[in-house]
C-alpha cells in the first residue's frame, strides 16, 4: 500500500494525490498495479546499476520534449551497447499505453527506465545478461508543491564531486546514483535541502539532483557542462537566453560568484526552475533567490512547453 510521505521537502517534492495509490506500471509490455510491479532480484539495474532512466512530464495529452530525451536516452544507451529492444515509435507506444491506463493526460510525471536485463549468474559481465533489457515506466499524477516557489531550496557545498568522464562521465543519466546519493546526504547533514556539487577542479557544477544557474548583473551563468548532466531544461534555459538577448555563459566559476549573486535557481524536468535562497547559510539576492531575470526565464519556459504540447 502506498505510505504517507515523509516530511521532507526536496526539489522533487510532489502534492500529495490518492490517486497515485492505484496507478498501473508497465513493466517489460505487461501494466501491473505499483503493489505488485516487481523485476528480477538477478535483474542488471538492481544487481549494479546497469541501465538509463529519464524524466519526463506530461502536458495536455503530449510528452514536452519527447525527441529531446530520446535522443539523450538512445545515444546514452548506444555508449553502452544497451539494446533498448525497440525504436522511439515503440517507445512512444509503451507511454501511451501506460498513460491510457491511467487516464492521465496532464501534470504527469514519467520516470522510464532500462536496464540490461536478468542475469543468468550474480556477477559483473555483461554478456551475463542474456535474455533481452528490462523496461520499466512509472507515472504519477504529480505537480510541484507551491511552497519550493515561495520559499526556495537551502543548498550546502558538499565534498562529493562530479568526476571526470573516464571514471564515470556525469552526461549519463544511469542507474549509478550512488555520487548524487552521498551528496544529497552529505547536503542534510548540513542542514540544506539538496547538495551543491563542485567539478574535479574546484568550479561550482551541478546539484546532486539539478543543474545550477547563477545571475549576476543581469547576466545568467552556468557551468561549462563538461562534468554535469546535460539537462533537457538546462538546455531549454540557455537555448532561451539566447534567443531572447539574456546574456547567458556556460563558464567556470567558484563559491566566490555563486555567494554574490543577485539571483540563483535549479532546472530540471520535474520543477522546472526553482529558486535558491541561500548557498551554505549565505543567502541569494534580496528575494530568496528570484528576481527580474529569473521571472522572465520562468514566464518564457513556460510558454514553450505550452507551445510544444499543443
Amino acid at each position: 500500500m502506498l505510505q504517507p510521505q515523509a516530511n521532507v521537502e526536496t526539489t522533487h517534492s510532489a502534492e500529495d494525490d490518492p490517486r497515485n495509490a492505484d496507478i498501473q506500471i508497465y513493466v517489460d509490455g505487461v501494466l501491473k498495479h505499483r503493489d505488485d510491479a516487481k523485476v528480477s532480484v538477478y535483474d542488471s539495474g538492481f544487481m549494479l546499476g546497469d541501465g538509463m532512466w529519464e524524466g519526463m512530464r506530461l502536458y495536455n495529452g503530449k510528452w514536452a520534449f519527447f525527441d529531446d530525451h530520446m535522443d539523450r536516452l538512445f545515444d546514452s544507451c548506444k555508449a553502452v551497447s544497451l539494446d533498448i529492444g525497440m525504436d522511439r515509435a515503440g517507445v512512444l507506444e509503451a507511454l501511451t499505453m501506460t498513460a491510457a491506463a491511467n487516464g492521465m493526460t496532464h501534470d504527469v510525471h514519467c520516470r522510464l527506465m532500462v536496464t540490461r536485463g536478468v542475469k543468468i549468474h550474480p556477477f559483473q559481465h555483461p554478456k551475463l545478461s542474456q535474455s533481452g533489457p528490462t523496461m520499466v515506466i512509472i507515472m504519477e499524477h504529480s505537480k510541484p508543491v507551491s511552497t519550493l516557489q515561495a520559499k526556495g531550496i537551502r543548498l550546502a557545498t558538499v565534498p562529493q564531486v562530479r568526476g571526470l568522464p573516464m571514471s564515470q562521465d556525469a552526461k549519463y543519466n544511469s542507474h549509478s546514483k550512488l555520487n548524487c546519493v552521498i551528496a544529497c546526504l552529505q547536503a542534510e547533514q548540513a542542514g540544506a535541502d539538496e547538495g551543491l556539487m563542485l567539478d574535479p577542479h574546484g568550479f561550482v557544477n551541478t546539484t546532486n539532483g539539478c543543474n545550477f544557474f547563477i545571475v549576476r548583473r543581469g547576466e545568467v551563468w552556468t557551468s561549462t557542462g563538461d562534468y554535469c548532466m546535460n539537462g533537457v531544461t538546462r538546455q531549454k534555459v540557455i537555448d532561451l537566453c539566447r534567443a531572447n538577448d539574456i546574456p547567458v555563459h556556460e563558464r567556470n566559476f567558484s563559491l566566490f560568484e555563486a555567494y554574490n549573486a543577485d539571483e540563483a535557481f535549479l532546472t530540471g524536468t520535474f520543477g522546472a526552475q526553482t529558486p535558491v535562497a541561500d548557498i551554505d547559510g549565505r543567502a541569494i539576492g534580496t528575494d530568496g533567490g528570484r528576481g527580474p531575470v529569473f521571472q522572465r526565464i520562468r514566464e518564457l519556459y513556460a510558454a514553450l512547453v505550452q507551445e510544444s504540447t499543443r
